[in-house]
Formats: C-alpha cells, structure tokens, sequence
C-alpha cells in the first residue's frame, strides 16, 4: 500500500549560489557521511559534478520527507537520511537513528529517483507500506 509519495524540483544555480556562501558547512550540514566522502570526491574532479551532487542530494531529502509526511521536522534531518548508491548505481535511501526507528516501526520502504541537468535537479520518492 502506497504510504506517501512526494517530489522536489532543485535549482542547482542556487545550490551553486549557496555553497559559494556557505561552503563546506552547507554541505556538512546536508549531507550524511557517506554523502560527504562522495560529494568530496566528486567535487575534487569537476567542482561542477560535486554541486550537482549535493543538490540531487538536497532535493531526493526534501521528497522524502513529503513522501513521509514529516516534512523537516524530528526524527527527520538532513544527515539521519542518506541517498547512496548500490554497487549497481541506483539511488537507495540510507536512514540512521531514530528516525531508522520510526520508519521501520510503521512497516515502511521507499524507493527514489533522482535525476539531474545543468539547471536543475529533481527527486521522486514513493513510500510503500506492508499491511501484512
């Protein structure tokens, strides 16, 4: 049964903007550690690939959080909820913590799609609930 679903559109000119700004703690505070290693990595070859990185990131983390129906609000942060990928590259989400707790509490599972262009990145994410 379909819990949630939920989809965010991101301007990855803003993203730009914003890490011009804010720099390595706006990323530290988006991102989870994994995320981190790999936006760092990214961000190292083409500074271009590691922004569009971090806000494919960004908007897959807001879809989630509508798809849950929590919004930005505890047990949902930004670094309790990660979006890695599996070693045959599709995007799964990662939670940690409590909010791991209240998700498997409810029975949930989520899928995600995240794709991306030189001025936007975008997410969708539906989140099933088992009724057994």
């Amino acid at each position: 049964m379909i819990y949630g679903v939920g989809t965010d559109l991101c301007d990855i000119r803003r993203m730009t903007a914003t890490w011009q700004r804010r720099g390595e703690r706006f990323a530290e505070k988006v991102l989870g550690p994994q995320e981190l290693q790999v936006f760092r990595a990214r961000r190292a070859k083409v500074e271009a690939r590691g922004i569009a990185y971090l806000a494919t990131r960004f908007s897959a983390k807001e879809a989630f959080s509508k798809a849950i129906g929590l919004g930005l609000h505890m047990p949902m942060s930004w670094r309790a909820c990660e979006i890695l990928n599996s070693p045959s590259g599709k995007p799964e989400i990662v939670l940690h913590g409590e909010l791991l707790r209240w998700f498997n509490a409810r029975g949930l599972k989520a899928h995600v799609s995240v794709s991306d262009e030189i001025d936007y990145a975008s997410s969708f994410v539906v989140v099933e609930q088992d009724r057994t």
